[in-house]
């Protein structure tokens, strides 16, 4: 597994070593030793499946307050996102930055967002399978959110936003709550 580590300080770009043979292609998905080395939580409490029929469909922002503040990794089953990751950690450089990738499953690559840090993606493909690995159980009393359309971040967004939940299409805009 290969790490790469984004601008927003703990935030890396997972790309995966590849095995391929006539049966096909092998690669480890996880690895307590290699996200170990590099500083990341390997405590994995929860795994979750997001299923997408339809190309932008947008999930988040999300994220927990501690102490259910969680770290995630993500990655991309079937289909493509684009992922947006926010700092919101007040003693971090990079507090109240966003950083975008792109994860897909032609490159397998994954993104690990830690805890402090809101997560949302948009699919940019029909049929996304979304995969996420949790350090945190999910927490309703630690839950929140934010507006996609926050002025104070101005997110671009590399497509229209066409299916949305009436939760995440109402949130508020971000205050600060670290």
């Amino acid at each position: 597994m290969n790490f790469s580590e984004l601008s927003i300080s703990g935030t890396f770009i997972i790309e995966p070593e590849l095995f391929c043979d006539e049966r096909g292609v092998f690669r480890r998905h996880y690895c307590t030793e290699e996200y170990a080395k590099h500083g990341i939580n390997t405590e994995v409490m929860q795994g979750n499946v997001s299923e997408n029929p339809h190309q932008y469909t947008l999930r988040g922002f999300h994220y927990q307050l501690e102490p259910h503040a969680e770290g995630k990794t993500v990655s991309c089953i079937t289909g493509a996102v684009y992922n947006i990751v926010v700092d919101l950690r007040k003693k971090s450089k990079t507090y109240l930055k966003w950083e975008a990738v792109t994860l897909d499953s032609e490159r397998r690559n994954q993104i690990y967002v830690p805890p402090g840090c809101a997560n949302a993606f948009l699919t940019i493909k029909q049929n996304t399978i979304v995969h996420y690995y949790m350090s945190q159980l999910y927490a309703p009393n630690s839950y929140r959110g934010f507006s996609y359309r926050d002025p104070k971040f101005n997110f671009k967004w590399p497509g229209p936003i066409e299916h949305i939940s009436e939760k995440d299409n109402n949130l508020p805009n971000y205050t600060a709550s670290f």
